[in-house]
């Protein structure tokens, strides 16, 4: 049985670029890293703190905790290695675990090679100890193992997540091209806004910015939105414990009625979708959901806060064109109506953002799946600058 309170090295995966967002939740919860990287952070920690990260992350996609770190040669080593490892101490005989893996060795063909002679070990470790197996399977329902595999070095994990932490759980009706909940989260960190002004977010979809907003503004974590996760299903894991951490979640909560965060769309259908999904976050009275075209969202005139903008990339031919039109009318909007605020795009089509008509102060790289995207900030002055 694991000691879910002993420190080992723990890696906190997350999306490229993202990890600047990453890092500041980290040590926001008291964790100091011993490495930044481009997609994670390594730690050390226990499972115990591995329970309170999986509940708190909004910008991470998984957290393991390290199994064993070792020599790894060649594909047909990999059997004997990890056979050798004491899995009993990690997982019921009559268990359920999945296998995941990321290699980078001449040997391998496909992960699918490595995945397979993993389970094999495992099963078979179990087959002569106790004469009886652990199932096993690609669902992520039951406990996680996961290689890091890169030329000679390999390391194992626990995968103390499963399913990823991108998805924050409220999100039932994800409505058209959506933006996921942890690039959401990581955005709107980025532009700096410190939940106590308005947040203002036009075209909103089907509300995943304007959600994670009232999420941030109430200090809303995601473990309240999920029920299961991968450390439920390793030895040595007390539930008695996690409900502790659930109920110190919700004592976390505050409500500031006094915060403005305003979402429009003209489409009717996706501001039901919004409302839904805000009901699901228990968010939706902090929300002003507005059916009306952008340029009529209302923008409060004091105090000022961030305005932020998701329209569509033209990925389809035909497309930009006109979306050219739509981009000069945030562009105008923004200028005419915003004045001291701070404006923010995001977009994958540096070519339509040019329609703007405005010039950004910065441009903050980020992947949406495979598209380059970038936020651009404006800055809207009141009156004219000096």
């Amino acid at each position: 049985m694991l000691d879910f309170n002993e420190r080992r090295k723990v890696f906190i995966t997350c999306k490229d670029r993202s990890v600047t967002y990453l890092e500041k939740e980290v040590r926001e919860l008291g964790f100091v890293p011993e490495s930044v990287q481009r997609t994670g952070i390594e730690l050390i920690a226990s499972m115990e703190d591995c329970m309170d990260l999986n509940l708190h992350l909004r910008t991470a996609s998984h957290v393991l905790f390290e199994i064993k770190s070792f020599y790894l040669r060649h594909a047909d080593d990999i059997y004997r290695r990890v056979k050798a490892i004491n899995w009993e101490e990690y997982l019921d005989v009559d268990g359920y675990f999945s296998i995941n893996s990321v290699a980078d060795n001449e040997s391998v063909t496909t992960p699918l090679i490595v995945n397979v002679k993993i389970k094999d070990a495992i099963v078979d470790r179990f087959r002569e100890k106790f004469g009886r197996r652990p199932d096993s399977g690609s669902e992520f329902s039951g406990a996680v193992f996961q290689m890091f595999w890169k030329e000679t070095q390999a390391t194992l994990y626990i995968n103390t997540s499963g399913d990823t932490l991108a998805k924050h759980g409220y999100r039932k009706i994800p409505g058209k091209a959506p933006m996921m909940e942890d690039l959401a989260a990581a955005t709107i960190y980025a532009t700096e806004w410190n939940t106590r002004v308005p947040f203002i977010n036009p075209m909103c979809g089907s509300g995943t910015l304007a959600i994670e907003a009232a999420l941030m503004a109430t200090k809303r974590y995601p473990g309240l939105y999920r029920s299961h996760y991968a450390f439920m299903s390793i030895l040595g894991y007390d539930e008695s414990a996690y409900h502790a951490k659930i109920k110190k979640l919700e004592a976390k909560i505050v409500e500031v009625p006094e915060v403005k965060i305003i979402a429009s769309d003209i489409s009717l259908q996706a501001i039901s979708f919004a409302k839904e999904n805000a009901m699901t976050a228990g968010v939706d009275h902090m929300i002003d959901f507005q059916v009306c075209d952008f340029a009529e969202t209302e923008i409060p005139e004091k105090p000022r806060g961030v305005i932020m903008f998701n329209p569509e990339y033209g990925e389809r031919l035909g497309e930009e064109t006109e979306l050219e039109q739509t981009y000069r009318r945030i562009g105008d909007f923004m200028k005419q109506k915003c004045a001291g605020y701070r404006g923010y795009i995001f977009t994958g089509n540096l070519e339509l953002a040019k329609k703007v008509g405005l010039k950004a102060s910065r441009r903050i790289e980020f992947w949406n799946g495979t598209i380059d995207c970038r936020l651009l900030k404006y800055d809207l002055y009141e009156g004219k600058r000096d």
